[in-house]
């Protein structure tokens, strides 16, 4: 092997050691678990072409530089994205907004997998994810990049072309929009799965009551259903309504199954061996706060893939 070989292959070994790192970066950012591997593939394109890649300075600190470079990657996706729903015909969407909840990372225990353990670092659940798909992007990328990641100021200033003072009030925007948004949920995994299981067996029961008494007073719930409804997503507030909705899921009820949702008790519905619903669940104090359900066919093929690979 030459000697441009052999630092090619010295560069790519570099990039694997930052690889879960980045990937934890952009799956913040993005909330795609295919996106975000693009995204990260994509650095490495932009680092392994000689004229694009970093000077000597920045190999040094090859993980700063991938992270803003990984970074930058997602900006311009958000910014695709939220291009796209302002061009958007659709007047459903044009009048009632879109809501989309992100992938989550499906496993069928508590990942141990140290890729997965780095990927949902911080408790990084969906009811947080669905609030980052609400800010700007630039607030995303400050928040995301600072609050999470702890890079500086002065160093995301440059990729969102804004002063360091500005990423600074950027970050705190979306801080606060985060904080008022996101409950302190149960982080105890064994507490959780009590909940879960608890709600599976009154859902299969048909226990109305038994329903009532999980959910928080002024829990949300989100049904994703994909282009069910045109991308659309229902929205039901208030515990009697969310129990209603629980109802009619009680013919897949029975083919129920505990999965892990980022690293938290879920379940995953599989009649016929078929996936047709994931549902992540907020708790807090031992209630329900917050329902999010993907129904989105296409989706869920993919996303429980690990579980028929296991």
């Amino acid at each position: 092997m030459n000697e441009n070989g052999s630092a090619q292959v010295a560069l790519a070994a570099r990039f694997e050691e930052h690889r879960p790192r980045l990937n934890a970066v952009a799956y913040r950012m993005l909330g795609s678990l295919s996106e975000s591997e693009d995204a990260v593939q994509e650095a490495w394109f932009r680092l392994s072409r000689t004229e694009d890649g970093p000077d000597a300075g920045e190999v040094r600190n090859l993980g700063g530089w991938l992270t803003t470079v990984v970074g930058r990657i997602c900006l311009d996706l958000l910014r695709s994205r939220q291009s796209r729903r302002e061009d958007s015909l659709d007047a459903s969407v044009q009048a009632f907004g879109e809501t989309h909840i992100p992938d989550p990372v499906v496993t069928r225990a508590d990942p141990a997998d140290p890729e997965v353990e780095v990927l949902l670092a911080d408790s990084v659940g969906l009811a947080l994810l669905v609030v980052l798909e609400t800010l700007a992007p630039a607030e995303r990328l400050a928040f995301v990049l600072h609050d999470m990641f702890a890079v500086p100021f002065e160093e995301i200033a440059p990729i969102v072309e804004r002063s360091a003072a500005t990423t600074r009030q950027l970050a705190s925007r979306a801080r606060r929009r985060v904080q008022g948004s996101t409950p302190a949920a149960e982080t105890d995994v064994a507490r959780q799965r009590e909940v879960v299981e608890a709600w599976m067996a009154a859902t299969r029961a048909g226990d109305f009551d038994a329903l009532l008494e999980l959910l928080d007073p002024d829990v949300v719930l989100r049904a994703d259903t994909g282009e069910l409804s045109s991308g659309l997503s229902k929205v039901v507030r208030g515990a009697a309504e969310v129990a209603g909705q629980a109802a009619m899921f009680a013919r897949i009820a029975a083919d129920q199954h505990l999965v892990f949702l980022n690293g938290m008790p879920g379940l995953v519905a599989l009649p016929g061996g078929e996936a047709v619903s994931l549902g992540s669940f907020t708790v807090v104090d031992g209630r329900i706060v917050e329902i999010n359900i993907i129904a989105d066919r296409e989706r869920l093929q993919v996303l429980t893939r690990p579980l028929r690979d296991a």
